[in-house]
């Protein structure tokens, strides 16, 4: 599902920042829409995980909207080495209205290798050669959070699913007021760079530790629109 590598994608980098911030809990709670039509709910989240961490998505729809394909879940695991978010193992699962999607990746960094296996297209299945600072979808939302700084221009590798790509977000140079219910936000908007049809744009606020909004386009029309509903921070405390 392509909101996935919007934040995954929908929604991992190397520091950009002039100190990184360490990986901190949160859960995150968000209306999704498309086209301004009310699709269902998605709940990001960042949690300990035996001495390292798990970002979770969880997408669920509502009625007919659901079974067409929202409902889907992706996790994460990865530790934090010298301020950038390394990758340990992946699993997305995506429910249909009679089918069942399950992936499932590992990142050997000994090896130097990442592999998928489960429901992943034959051109899919070969290893990938990891580089230092490769990272998942959901990685790179975290880190886009963590560096962007206005008018910054940052990079990442995406290795998910079986693909490894280069990808390329700008920040823009100016923040833009941004309401959460009652709560406002002067949040920085950051475009992912790329020649195809797909748009993605993430807004980001200093001291929140996930996205306001993140807004997936593609040939001009909304696929995805995350709007952030409320988030609790430090979850183990």
């Amino acid at each position: 599902m392509k909101v996935f590598t919007a934040l995954c994608c929908a929604l991992a980098l190397l520091l950009t920042a002039t100190a990184a911030r360490a990986v901190e809990p949160f859960r995150a709670s968000y209306d999704v829409y498309r086209g301004g039509r009310a699709l269902g709910v998605a709940t990001l989240s960042v949690v300990p995980d035996g001495g390292r961490w798990r970002v979770d998505l969880v997408m669920d729809g509502k009625g007919l909207i659901g079974l067409a394909g929202l409902n889907a879940q992706q996790s994460t695991v990865f530790d934090e080495v010298n301020g950038a978010y390394r990758p340990i193992s992946q699993s997305t699962l995506r429910k249909l209205l009679f089918t069942r999607r399950q992936t499932t990746g590992v990142y050997d960094w000994n090896a130097r290798k990442a592999t998928w296996t489960g429901d992943v297209k034959k051109t899919r299945r070969a290893p990938v050669d990891l580089q230092p600072g490769d990272m998942s979808g959901l990685l790179i939302n975290l880190a886009v959070i963590r560096d962007a700084q206005p008018g910054a221009s940052l990079h990442y590798r995406y290795v998910d699913s079986g693909r490894a790509r280069t990808q390329q977000y700008l920040v823009a140079a100016a923040p833009e007021d941004m309401s959460v219910g009652e709560l406002h936000y002067s949040a920085l908007r950051v475009d992912r760079v790329q020649a195809g049809s797909e748009q993605t744009s993430i807004w980001v606020a200093e001291g929140v530790p996930t996205p306001i909004r993140i807004l997936q386009r593609e040939n001009g029309e909304d696929t995805y629109d995350l709007r952030l509903t409320e988030y609790k921070g430090s979850l183990t405390k």
